[in-house]
């Protein structure tokens, strides 16, 4: 597939350029201004443009697709072409989703705690040498990158943000992803961010909750009460998992689980955590990993630092 990058110098996009160029993709890009970490990536990858700019000539029918990065606007000149021409034009959420079509998608979404509980998973992942891609909206301690893509692995988990695609697309990323396997954390009024009203805010969430495919999963938050209803009131033909902060106690500011097992003290704390960790506990479990080997690997996981 040969694919040209508009923007290719973005911090999500350059990583993605090289990801899909190491498994067989065939990669160019354009980028007026291009520094630091990407610049240094893309040399190394022998994708850095010759020359920093826009050029409408490397656009052409030989293409399969323009992606285009979040700073992209209406009027760039490669992007004009590109529709005049009638290409296959993707975001950065649009293309990944087109690439993982045959993986099982899971996506962690919710106003808080995305971070952590991709960090819980792919850490009980990597105990049981169970691989999986992932991809992330920023660094996270215990992952050697924020974006992993393979030919091979059968799972995909990604953090599924509700910021917009792009400048000039206006959806959040979330929207984009159709998970076969999601979880719905949270929904804070403090992170309306570009949304108009709360309610315009929650709703972003009820299409997300409707783009989850037929017959797949979604777990969430019952603590969360508006969560709870839009999972509970969704027409969506889809299994729901409730979860909830497990039972657990605290013993010298050390916080510990009651399992059926017997006692477990973890390395993390705060009942917030505590919840984190039930809501992980089901998406490894849809993942193939038992309840007993899920509470085997997170007893030594730490919190997740960016």
């Amino acid at each position: 597939m040969n694919l040209h990058f508009i923007a290719i110098g973005g911090s999500a996009m350059h990583k993605l350029a090289i990801a899909l160029q190491n498994i067989g993709y065939q990669i160019n890009g354009s980028d007026d201004a291009i520094s630091g970490p990407s610049k240094m990536a893309l040399e190394k990858h022998q994708l850095y443009p010759k020359e920093l700019g826009w050029f409408p000539e490397k656009i052409d029918t030989n293409l399969d697709a323009v992606v285009l990065g979040e700073k992209v606007q209406a009027d760039n000149p490669e992007l004009k072409l590109a529709e005049e021409l009638g290409l296959n034009i993707y975001s950065y959420s649009q293309l990944l989703f087109e690439v993982t079509r045959d993986k099982t998608r899971v996506v962690i979404a919710g106003s808080q705690s995305k971070n952590t509980l991709t960090a819980m998973v792919h850490h009980v992942m990597q105990y049981h040498g169970k691989e999986v891609d992932y991809m992330l909206e920023t660094q996270v301690s215990g992952f050697d990158n924020t974006l992993n893509l393979t030919k091979e692995n059968d799972f995909i988990v990604i953090e599924g943000d509700e910021t917009f695609v792009s400048s000039i697309d206006h959806r959040p990323k979330f929207h984009l992803y159709q998970p076969n396997i999601a979880l719905l954390s949270g929904i804070a009024r403090e992170n309306i961010n570009d949304f108009s009203t709360l309610e315009n805010y929650v709703d972003q969430f009820k299409v997300f909750i409707n783009s989850i495919v037929n017959g797949g999963i979604l777990v969430y938050n019952e603590a969360d009460e508006k969560v709870k209803e839009l999972a509970e009131n969704t027409e969506n033909p889809i299994r729901k998992h409730p979860y909830s902060i497990p039972e657990y106690h605290i013993e010298d500011d050390t916080f510990i689980l009651d399992t059926p097992e017997g006692e477990m003290p973890l390395e993390i704390s705060g009942e917030h955590n505590m919840n984190n960790l039930a809501g992980a506990k089901w998406i490894c479990q849809h993942m193939g990993i038992d309840e007993d080997d899920f509470y085997e690997a997170i007893i030594d996981f730490k919190a997740a630092v960016r």
